[in-house]
């Protein structure tokens, strides 16, 4: 019977902490010191404890864990949450936007803030400006050979089936775009666990020379970079905020001066703008770690009317020393976190007679398109044991746009919201598109995959435009 009580749930499991976990529903799994109860973690909860125990008390680094008062000292010296040194590609801020007056950057309004009335006027601006564009994108759901046997193994269950069709079709769309190759980095920004890089790695294997930057700003679980550790295929981690990362100083681009492929799945927002904004606003910009060439005189018999020293290898003219970029191609999501700061289609939104009010306005109306039209969360819960629907439409993005009360009298139907919402898509993915077209690339939204898939379904890619 004891050992039944003993599961976790009903009771403690053997050698394991006494502290129940009332956000989990279960016991705590630590492993205790002999003749203990309670994990150092859950020391205090201890009530039958000595006086002259030890207290513990929150890490003034990171208060969701604790530690020893007596050991506060050492503790903080190897202490996970510690600033550590930061990476010769690390450049505070060097993908941010510039910062507007401050007038304009008023705090936000909600909308459930806002009048009938206000929405009203914002609603048909943005319908004025949407006038001209396409509001279908063309569709082209792909596959790929790499993941044909992952997609038929039955042990694959509905969630993890969603994501390899999201991520087949994104390499059928690389390949469609001449992306996949050899000799070449590609760059996956909110990398996560990898699985976007993994899957293009399989995809060219046999290829000489690929390399795989995976950024990702937190320690992520379950990484399968381990699995490439025997490939031919190089994979390092960036540790770094996008909106810090230099690629020009990235010691494996300065060495191997290969074409950039830049790759995202489901790149939240403004992370998109960052992105973007890290391949093309900052790889032209010259390697400043290296040594700068010899200057020339006109006297100089090698000297050419050029300016470049043919005597000199190719390497040390500016042109060598930037970084091409070959392609993008972003699965985007939660527009709804998009931010005008780093916008990149801030000129578009000028030209259209908009600013940092209506793209505020613009941006939270946006999360109507995926789930302004459900429930509020009260009423969306999925009773213990349901069958995951709701799940599975919340896999990749939060949910915490700013919506409406799912009734609220005098306001948008819900058809209309999810109209209004696809609009605003629209229109701050256009922006995008026009600030690639003036960095010189043809550019294209497409549905890479269906709604039944993911509800966001759209491809933001680029390749340098032909001459």
């Amino acid at each position: 019977m004891a050992e039944t009580m003993a599961d976790g749930v009903n009771g403690p499991l053997l050698g394991r902490c006494g502290y129940f976990v009332e956000r989990k529903k279960r016991y705590c799994k630590m492993v205790v010191a002999e003749g203990k109860t309670f994990c150092g973690e859950h020391a205090n909860a201890n009530k039958n404890a000595k006086e002259d125990d030890v207290k513990r008390i929150p890490c003034p680094l990171d208060p969701k864990h604790t530690v020893f008062e007596n050991k506060l000292e050492k503790h903080l010296k190897k202490c996970n949450s510690r600033e550590k040194p930061k990476p010769v590609y690390y450049v505070k801020d060097v993908n941010a936007g510039l910062e507007e007056d401050p007038d304009t950057s008023k705090e936000q309004i909600t909308l459930s803030s806002r009048s009938k009335e206000e929405l009203g006027v914002f609603i048909k601006k943005l319908k004025h400006a949407a006038a001209g564009l396409n509001h279908k994108h063309e569709e082209q759901i792909l596959s790929h050979f790499a993941l044909q046997e992952a997609l038929n193994d039955p042990n694959n269950g509905d969630f993890a089936f969603k994501h390899l069709k999201q991520q087949a079709s994104l390499l059928g769309n690389m390949e469609a775009l001449g992306l996949l190759g050899p000799d070449r980095c590609f760059v996956e920004f909110g990398a996560g666990r990898g699985k976007l890089s993994h899957w293009v790695d399989i995809a060219l294997q046999g290829s000489r020379n690929t390399h795989f930057l995976l950024v990702e700003r937190a320690t992520t679980r379950f990484k399968v970079d381990g699995k490439h550790k025997s490939s031919e295929s190089v994979f390092e981690r960036l540790h770094v905020d996008i909106q810090h990362l230099c690629l020009s100083k990235v010691p494996l681009l300065i060495k191997e001066k290969m074409p950039v492929v830049g790759i995202g799945k489901h790149l939240c927002g403004a992370a998109t703008d960052l992105a973007l904004r890290c391949l093309l606003d900052r790889s032209s910009e010259e390697v400043t770690d290296r040594e700068p060439p010899r200057k020339r005189l006109k006297t100089d018999p090698a000297h050419t009317e050029t300016g470049v020293d043919e005597g000199q290898p190719a390497s040390e003219t500016v042109a060598e020393k930037r970084l091409k970029v070959a392609g993008i191609s972003i699965a985007l999501c939660c527009h709804h976190r998009c931010d005008w700061k780093h916008y990149v289609g801030r000129e578009f939104f000028r030209s259209l007679g908009l600013g940092p009010q209506e793209f505020g306005v613009f941006q939270r109306m946006s999360s109507w398109a995926t789930c302004g039209m459900r429930k509020p969360a009260s009423d969306a819960a999925l009773p213990e044991g349901g069958n995951g629907k709701q799940e599975e439409d919340f896999e990749e993005h939060d949910q915490d746009g700013d919506t409406l009360a799912y009734n609220l009298e005098g306001m948008p139907a819900v058809e209309e919201r999810e109209t209004v919402g696809r609009l605003c898509k629209l229109l701050i993915d256009q922006g995008r598109i026009y600030y690639l077209q003036q960095k010189g690339y043809a550019a294209t939204l497409r549905y890479y995959t269906s709604p039944s898939i993911s509800l966001e379904n759209v491809l933001l890619t680029a390749v340098p435009a032909k001459d």
